[in-house]
């Protein structure tokens, strides 16, 4: 079982492959924070919810249901979309 539930992260997310993307990556930031801890360089953010959770996965799910992650849709300049565009019109 799951937790947070799989469907309540989905309704927050509106995607399952931008889930996946947000919690990924979120995760590797953690994976990152732990593993320069000894370091003391502190460039990293660490968890922002207070986990029972050892896996870095588990952690930035429960950060996305705390609301802590957000995901955002990335502007594309407008010579990316025209190359976008570009692209489509090609592949039609």
């Amino acid at each position: 079982m799951m937790n947070p539930p799989i469907e309540h992260l989905l309704a927050l997310t509106r995607s399952k492959f931008r889930l996946v993307t947000v919690a990924s990556k979120r995760a590797r930031e953690i994976n990152a924070y732990f593993g320069q801890l000894g370091d003391g360089l502190g460039a990293l953010v660490p968890p922002q919810v207070t986990s029972l959770a050892r896996k870095p996965l588990s952690i930035a799910f429960e950060e996305i249901d705390a609301g802590k992650i957000v995901a955002i849709d990335r502007e594309l300049p407008e010579d990316e979309e025209t190359a976008a565009d570009d692209t489509d019109d090609a592949a039609n």
